[in-house]
């Protein structure tokens, strides 16, 4: 929005053209988002607590999440807010791809909201049933998907990418359909399932967000992407700025979500925040590269996977409890001992999938 402004008064004042720039941009979006997010949380937070929207804990999780209960969920809507606005302000709103990542995020964060109003309303944990919930994230997911495939300008956006092997693509055709749907709902449930301590899921969102901002940049950069040897996609660059305001709305929400959490994120922002990695990585054709850097996500999806199927076929358990976190947490460790652990983990992940780059 503002970027088609600037570029009107460059006409008469020529030091606005520096606004051009994907990096200031980025910058603009990192630092908008954060000053949203540190202006509106402390309003939001007394406005949750004022009408009493607040977690519900599970019974059969680890009993020292029992005085977590009450404390305001739904925080999640902090995050959309600031990245909505931030993106609107500094991205070129004649991207395809600024309208594509940003219109999935909030249709994500809206099935989010339904799930966590359901579960205030009826004062339980369960909210939208199981299969509800994923169908209307494959609606969308699939609508992505088509989309991003019929208007894909170049043969690169629908072909599969593998790192550290710079000859090896793989055209995908028509099953870069099921990739996408597979990638953007997968994400999306699995930063989901691993929002279950405070900041634990936000922290490594951050980062992936921020490393996948990086992948944008250079992709959509003819002369970077030739020199790494990644894919060039044209109109891709622009990303950055979006990935930036999600670093910033996330730094900014970690602020009053740091342990022991003042507000929740809650499914609105879990779901959105794991569905808009997913859109980043297949924007920038890094879908592998996000398995890498989002380990921490994946570990606990599988952790929850091997705990059902094992208990199923032998009526045994795997782990204490799933997801992972909890694992430890009932094996001894301090819940803030576990998420600083997980987040160095996502940190050293993150750096690898970022030295994919020039491992080729």
């Amino acid at each position: 929005m503002l970027l088609i402004l600037f570029e009107y008064l460059s006409q008469y004042y020529t030091a606005l053209s520096v606004f051009q720039y994907l990096t200031l941009r980025a910058i603009l979006g990192v630092l908008t988002a954060l000053l949203i997010a540190f202006w509106v949380g402390p309003t939001m937070i007394k406005r949750l607590t004022l009408y009493k929207i607040g977690q519900h804990i599970r019974d059969d999780g680890p009993q020292t999440h029992l005085g977590k209960a009450g404390t305001p969920t739904m925080g999640g809507a902090l995050i959309l807010v600031a990245v909505a606005v931030s993106t609107l302000l500094w991205s070129d709103l004649g991207n395809r791809f600024v309208w594509i990542v940003l219109i999935v995020t909030l249709l994500f964060g809206l099935i989010g909201g339904i799930d966590d109003y359901l579960k205030l309303r009826y004062g339980n944990s369960q909210g939208l049933s199981a299969r509800k919930k994923f169908f209307w994230q494959s609606v969308v997911a699939f609508a992505t998907a088509f989309l991003l495939f019929y208007t894909a300008q170049t043969p690169i956006e629908t072909t599969l990418i593998m790192p550290v092997f710079k000859d090896v693509a793989i055209e995908l055709g028509l099953w870069f359909i099921p990739l996408t749907w597979l990638v953007i709902v997968g994400s999306s449930n699995a930063v989901n399932l691993t929002d279950g301590l405070d900041g634990l899921a936000i922290m490594p969102c951050v980062l992936v967000a921020g490393a996948l901002g990086v992948f944008a940049y250079v992709s959509g950069h003819a002369i970077f992407a030739d020199y790494l040897g990644i894919p060039y996609v044209p109109g891709v660059g622009d990303l950055v700025v979006f990935s930036a305001a999600l670093v910033g709305a996330g730094m900014g929400f970690l602020w009053f979500n740091a342990y022991p959490a003042q507000v929740f994120m809650g499914d609105v922002g879990a779901l959105a925040l794991g569905a808009a990695l997913g859109v980043l990585a297949v924007t920038t054709r890094q879908e592998v590269v996000l398995v890498i850097m989002g380990g921490v996500f994946v570990i606990e999806t599988l952790s929850v996977i091997l705990q059902v199927v094992s208990y199923k076929l032998t009526g045994r358990r795997i782990f204490r409890m799933a997801p992972l976190h909890h694992h430890f947490e009932l094996k001894g460790w301090p819940e803030p001992r576990v998420i600083v652990r997980f987040w160095i983990i996502t940190v050293v992940l993150v750096l690898i999938g970022l030295a994919t780059l020039k491992i080729r």
